[in-house]
């Protein structure tokens, strides 16, 4: 007999009994279970510039001819999620539809880059790798893929520096930083960020991440290790569970000073809107971003709400842009089955068509 909420004794002892068993299989289980990996492509390092360096991907198949293809990722978090596990990677598809692909790695920085700052990143670290990419290559420009905080450090950078970017893509990117549905913005307004970056120095992985957690506290923090229940007896969705969680938590320290510009400057000037953004002593006029550009973001995002991207529409100066909303979230839109189907051939086919 149902009870009012639609289930009985007999539909709690089975699911009491369903779970007892998975317990006892994951029990079984997770002693066999070793440190999962994560990188499936073999990379090699081309160049460096302290703990930056620039890896170039290994390729089995041929190559189509195109310019380099430079991944610039995220601050926050570690560049291998391009790179996650066979079967979900984004280099791997780009590499199997013949791009040579290259990453930055930021490295872990320590106290020695505290005053590290956004020129450093952008028209040091970037500019750098680029400047090595167009030695290799007969000088030409190459092809720039930013992702999220990544995607605006390339943006900017395709600003100041266009004539060495022949196209840009960008994913999960933010322009606007103030859309009413932001709340990671709604709370970086609110910091002091002089007074946080003076008192802590270089600002803490596990603060960060604990932020990111309460933007969907029940979802992060207690939904989905409930939900680690129903895989308990899988070990290749137990790995893929251990892979996710192994990056998220694998996050450097950020460097002090570009924390407080990137705040400030983005955040709380909201200054890819208002034309205000200063790299150095240079301004960033994002009419002068006159090369192709293909902005990918997710539909679901949390942490860049679509509107935030799609707000780079008529603030750039080429006449070439394209628009591609994905059906998924910010992590979904790098490894989830469908991106896999999707991105890597949308990303392939434009750079074709822009040759």
């Amino acid at each position: 007999m149902k009870g009012p909420l639609g289930f009985g004794n007999d539909d709690l002892l089975q699911e009491t009994l369903q779970w007892q068993r998975k317990l006892v299989e994951g029990l079984k289980l997770l002693p066999g279970v070793e440190d999962v990996n994560y990188g499936v492509t073999e990379r090699q390092e081309v160049w460096s510039d302290g703990k930056v360096k620039l890896y170039r991907f290994v390729s089995e198949h041929p190559g189509n001819g195109q310019p380099p293809l430079l991944i610039v990722y995220a601050l926050v978090n570690r560049p291998y999620m391009v790179d996650l596990q066979d079967g979900r990677s984004l280099v791997q598809k780009l590499l199997a539809l013949g791009q040579d692909v290259y990453v930055l790695d930021w490295g872990y920085p320590d106290r020695s880059e505290r005053y590290l700052t956004l020129e450093d990143y952008l028209l040091r670290y970037i500019d750098g790798a680029v400047d090595h990419l167009r030695a290799q290559h007969d000088n030409q420009a190459i092809n720039l893929l930013g992702i999220c905080q990544g995607g605006v450090f390339s943006l900017c950078y395709s600003a100041l520096r266009p004539h060495k970017v022949r196209s840009l893509i960008t994913m999960v990117t933010p322009v606007d930083f103030q859309t009413p549905d932001n709340m990671l913005s709604h709370w970086a307004r609110q910091v002091d960020v002089d007074l946080f970056v003076d008192t802590l120095g270089n600002i803490p992985a596990d603060l960060m991440n604990a932020s990111y957690l309460m933007l969907k506290p029940f979802r992060l923090n207690v939904q989905k290790y409930v939900g680690l229940m129903d895989i308990l007896d899988d070990k290749q969705a137990l790995e893929d569970f251990l892979r996710m969680e192994k990056w998220i938590f694998d996050s450097p320290d950020l460097a002090g000073e570009a924390f407080r510009e990137f705040v400030k400057q983005f955040y709380q000037g909201n200054g890819l809107m208002h034309g205000s953004i200063r790299i150095g002593e240079e301004a960033v006029d994002l009419q002068a971003v006159r090369m192709p550009v293909l902005n990918i973001y997710a539909e679901q995002d949390h942490l860049v709400p679509p509107a935030a991207s799609r707000a780079m529409a008529g603030r750039i100066g080429s006449s070439d842009y394209t628009e591609l909303g994905f059906r998924g979230g910010h992590i979904g839109i790098y490894v989830s089955g469908r991106a896999q189907r999707e991105v890597p051939s949308a990303i392939d086919q434009w750079l074709s068509r822009n040759r």
